[in-house]
């Protein structure tokens, strides 16, 4: 009984402080903010198609919008669960009804990096897109590519079912905009810019390895410190955390690959499943990028 008091009380906390904080944030809004983008990336060359499908394998995209027990092409995915409710992701075969076959590139382009649809609908930061902030012009052409030759599949994929007061979404703006991420390149060296591309922005590693808010935002002073969670935390990732744990650049390339660590040990559920879906997919070169740049950020 307590426990039901509890969070009853949490949910309503959590709808009193979106409902003041939204009416702040429409009281103050700046007129100039647009969800979409004024990039010129419409009028741009053809992308790559091989690059875009191997950034929609190592970024997550196939992963969650393929259901390994029903896989039908990008139709949709396995419920993801979360204290929000429960998350299916959207069909993105080429289907003009219930894909994005009617979706031009700068569509494509604003859902992907801004989090909005081409009807200006915000979506749920289950899918990571202040993450996928950062992809540049060439990489949303390259996914766009990709996606363009996947066939289309006239399949509704299921609505996500979220709880009350998270199925508000008219706080979303607001949301982004207190907590947007700063994972923009910052180091000189190429390895280690690649790392970070593909720690902080493709591979996304900080959705799973940094502890959350109340409202689902990231603590970004906590970033890679680890989750711990009744049903599958993360482990920190830092630095400091895996030279503690014995890890170096080889031996995390290695585990990246085959899910087994330097002990023989395998990783997680959790951690196989993005490894069977993502990592084991990457060159060798990207696999050690990954590596170096975890065992070198502060």
């Amino acid at each position: 009984m307590f426990g039901w008091r509890v969070g009853a009380f949490l949910k309503l906390l959590s709808l009193i402080v979106i409902l003041i904080a939204t009416l702040l944030y429409y009281l103050s809004m700046n007129p100039s903010m647009s969800h979409r983008s004024d990039s010129v990336i419409a009028i741009q060359p053809q992308g790559d198609v091989a690059n875009g499908a191997y950034l929609a394998r190592i970024s997550g995209c196939i992963a969650c919008h393929t259901d390994t027990k029903n896989p039908s092409g990008l139709v949709s995915g396995a419920p993801l669960k979360s204290s929000f409710g429960v998350f299916y992701a959207p069909n993105l075969s080429a289907d003009k009804e219930w894909g994005i076959g009617n979706w031009s590139l700068a569509d494509f382009s604003t859902a992907v990096r801004e989090g909005v649809s081409p009807t200006g609908e915000h979506y749920y930061p289950a899918f990571p897109y202040e993450f996928f902030s950062n992809f540049s012009d060439q990489d949303i052409r390259d996914l766009w590519a990709a996606f363009q030759s996947v066939p289309a599949n006239a399949k509704r994929a299921q609505s996500s079912e979220i709880d009350f007061p998270y199925n508000l979404k008219f706080s979303l703006p607001l949301w982004k905009r207190l907590y947007q991420l700063d994972n923009s390149v910052n180091t000189d060296q190429l390895q280690l810019q690649r790392g970070q591309f593909l720690v902080e922005v493709a591979g996304h590693c900080a959705a799973c390895h940094t502890p959350r808010n109340i409202l689902g935002a990231l603590q970004q002073d906590q970033w890679l410190q680890g989750v711990i969670a009744n049903e599958g935390g993360a482990p920190p990732i830092t630095k400091e955390a895996l030279l503690l744990n014995g890890w170096d650049s080889a031996d995390l390339a290695y585990a990246f690959k085959t899910g087994i660590k330097p002990d023989g040990d395998v990783f997680g559920a959790k951690m196989q499943e993005i490894i069977e879906q993502g990592t084991q997919f990457m060159s060798e070169a990207d696999r050690l990028a990954m590596a170096d740049y975890l065992l070198e950020i502060e």
